[in-house]
């Protein structure tokens, strides 16, 4: 069963929207130099902490994470960031257009995350988990929160409804049109009906946040090598995350641009796909439906419809779109082995819309793009149920977590 943990949460009491910021893994060093400018509260002084060192600092050299030790030590002491008096549960709801997410957010257990109660679909690279577990071994404190979700649970539902009566602590729109809202959850009643709540749900899964989670864990594992008295307890054991019911989710489309077509001439390229595809020059730039791919290619639209034998529709990872793709074009076809390192291939979140891979396409930066059908989160369930991986950029979860609105942090008698 899911243990989820009230917590005494570090976070701002007002300039909420000045200090919050998009996670740490979607801007580069120099875009977070360039959000942060002028604002001295941004968050991201403490999760990119090389924006303050020169430019061109290595973000992975000692002298970051130490930048972000002693930012953090300075936003608590200046009172930008202030602790909690008792272990609460917060309620984070982001707003896109029409649709509205709510999260509970929750200490959650490095324990249960390594018994596999909390599921992952994705594999990790050992050089950004390396990086978050110094970020998160100097801070003694997660400060990134982890994307999970749940099965929809009723009574999870009605503790909601009942917060979202009461006037949040914030509520501010980011500069990407998304309404961000904050509850605290401090009654001890709302306290003990979640945590019941959640021991009656199996397993939790990750929607995004991988890398956080494993680090999370790694330090959780030293830790626990330096303190081997430690119960399983302790504030180290435990990291931030946001937990949101699987109905309310919202996955788009993570598309693919490739630089060349391996040597082929545009007629090879589109005789050759026509064995595990029918092909047709129809002008749709968006798949109506799963198993289905636009191809932008020659300024032309093209759509793709997957033949039966090009995919095993029981298989949880070969019946996926990507798997598909990757399976049937990308490998044979287009010489792309590994698209989590590939330097000719590129991926496009579909926040960014089909007009980003014509533009980069006529550009002539890529030759060809694939848009996708997106993943749903049944799949995504069905493929972490199987203990089974994902192929690289399957999902591309919209809204992102803000960072900066609330901080887990070690408590001093576990350090």
């Amino acid at each position: 069963m899911a243990t989820v943990k009230p917590f005494k949460g570090v976070r701002p009491v007002k300039d909420f929207e000045k200090i919050a910021c998009p996670p740490y893994d979607v801007l580069n060093s120099e875009e977070a130099r360039a959000m942060a400018k002028g604002n001295p509260l941004s968050f991201l002084h403490i999760d990119k902490p090389e924006i303050d060192l020169p430019e061109g600092t290595d973000p992975y050299f000692p002298a970051v994470y130490e930048k972000a030790k002693e930012n953090f030590d300075k936003f608590l002491a200046q009172g930008i960031l202030k602790q909690d008096s008792k272990p609460c549960f917060y309620l984070y709801a982001q707003t896109m257009a029409d649709r509205t997410q709510y999260g509970l957010v929750a200490a959650i257990s490095t324990l249960e995350y390594d018994r596999g109660i909390i599921r992952k679909h994705e594999l990790t690279r050992k050089d950004k988990e390396l990086d978050r577990s110094k970020h998160v071994n100097i801070l003694n404190a997660t400060t990134g929160p982890v994307f999970l979700t749940y099965p929809d649970k009723q009574e999870l539902d009605e503790v909601v409804a009942g917060v979202t009566t009461q006037i949040p602590v914030c509520s501010f729109m980011s500069d990407d049109g998304i309404r961000h809202t904050f509850w605290v959850i401090d009654d001890d009643s709302d306290i003990k009906k979640i945590t019941a709540a959640f021991k009656k749900i199996p397993v939790l899964y990750i929607a995004d946040g991988h890398h956080r989670s494993a680090a999370a864990g790694n330090v959780a594992a030293m830790r626990r090598k330096k303190h081997p008295k430690a119960g399983a307890d302790a504030s180290f054991n435990y990291f931030l995350a946001v937990i949101f019911p699987a109905s309310q989710l919202y996955i788009m489309d993570y598309n693919r641009l490739v630089k060349d077509l391996n040597g082929h001439t545009p007629q090879e390229f589109i005789q050759a796909l026509k064995k595990d595809f029918f092909v047709q020059a129809t002008g749709l730039s968006k798949p109506p439906k799963r198993h289905m791919f636009g191809m932008y290619f020659g300024g032309q639209w093209y759509t793709l419809t997957a033949k039966k034998g090009s995919f095993n529709e029981e298989d949880p990872v070969s019946r996926l779109d990507v798997s598909i793709l990757q399976r049937n074009v990308l490998q044979p076809l287009l010489n792309i082995g590994d698209p989590r390192t590939d330097k000719r291939i590129d991926f496009v979140g579909g926040i960014r819309g089909v007009a980003e891979l014509e533009r980069r396409v006529n550009s002539g930066e890529f030759k060809v793009a694939f848009s996708m059908y997106p993943t749903s989160i049944e799949e995504l369930i069905k493929v972490a149920d199987a203990e089974l991986i994902m192929p690289p950029k399957s999902t591309w979860f919209e809204p992102k977590l803000r960072s900066g609105l609330v901080v887990y942090k070690y408590e001093e008698k576990d350090l």
